[in-house]
């Protein structure tokens, strides 16, 4: 039985779609749909109908899939075998939330390449929305994002947690005096994206109080949150390790205040299936270095 034409089967089954899965194994959408003719005409069943969209599985494929599944992981768990003292190599497809970009990412990435250095790596940053969508159409491999995600698709491994501190430019006199979250609100508050667990933690906070509700400056990229409060445009709560340097400098101070948002919490999440040895690795690096 030909072993590529059951790995296509697989990922035509997972994606739902022709086109993502030439995409996704670097071929065309006609040698994709001759590989699932071929193995039909093998196993003497249809396996798909063609008609739908997305693309779905007959009542033989679906019982067919398990058994395909299987015969994938026990092919990758071969390999690791026998390549244990071999350097991986391939593509990881990997989303970032930008609070790992400016504290550890770097450093992983680092560890990445000294340790398997044939292995090239696909970066995405951005917002956990989009990383959880990312994750579930099989665009990603693996995601270091505000989790965990809750889908019985998807397998999360505790990485780390930031907690938040109120900041903001020293021009403001804010670190002189111990602020209230009330008097918090007579300045724009700076803060992640709409879609974010930290924008809904502070627009709730706020609502529960009897004042007239802030100003949110919610923006989807962390830098540009940062050079905001750096120019002393408001004021923000920012994951301490992020800015260290800018405490330490000077461009920053503490707010003092009787509430924060909650921590923030990140796993490391990706796809249960297919099997894919890489990202066992991949995580072992990121928890060593996220400690």
């Amino acid at each position: 039985m030909n072993f590529k034409r059951l790995e296509t089967f697989m990922w035509v089954a997972v994606l739902g779609n022709f086109r993502l899965t030439a995409e996704k194994m670097n071929t065309t959408q006609p040698s994709i749909s001759a590989r699932i003719i071929a193995l039909e005409e093998e196993l003497g069943v249809k396996l798909f109908e063609r008609d739908n969209s997305p693309v779905s599985l007959t009542s033989k494929g679906q019982e067919i899939l398990p058994y395909v599944k299987k015969i994938m992981h026990m092919a990758e768990q071969l390999k690791e075998v026998a390549d244990e003292n071999s350097p991986l190599c391939g593509l990881l497809r990997l989303g970032v939330s930008e609070t790992i970009v400016h504290t550890w990412l770097p450093t992983f990435l680092n560890k990445i390449h000294n340790t398997f250095p044939k292995l090239d790596v696909e970066i995405t940053v951005d917002v956990t929305t989009n990383l959880r969508e990312g994750l579930l159409s099989q665009s990603l491999d693996l995601a270091f994002l505000m989790g965990p995600v809750s889908d019985s698709k998807i397998e999360n491994v505790d990485l780390c947690e930031f907690s938040l501190i109120w900041v903001a430019n020293p021009k403001l006199g804010m670190a002189k005096m111990t602020t209230s979250i009330e008097q918090l609100s007579q300045w724009p508050v700076i803060t992640y994206a709409r879609n974010t667990r930290p924008y809904e933690d502070i627009s709730n906070k706020f609502r529960e109080l009897n004042i007239p509700p802030p100003r949110l400056f919610s923006c989807s990229s962390l830098s540009a949150c940062l050079r905001m409060v750096t120019d002393g445009i408001g004021v923000s709560p920012l994951p301490k390790k992020m800015i260290d340097a800018e405490l330490a400098s000077g461009k920053l101070e503490i707010v003092n205040t009787n509430w924060v948002p909650n921590n923030l919490h990140f796993t490391a999440s990706y796809p249960k299936s297919p099997y894919n040895g890489l990202i066992k690795k991949a995580i072992e690096l990121a928890l060593a270095v996220a400690k």
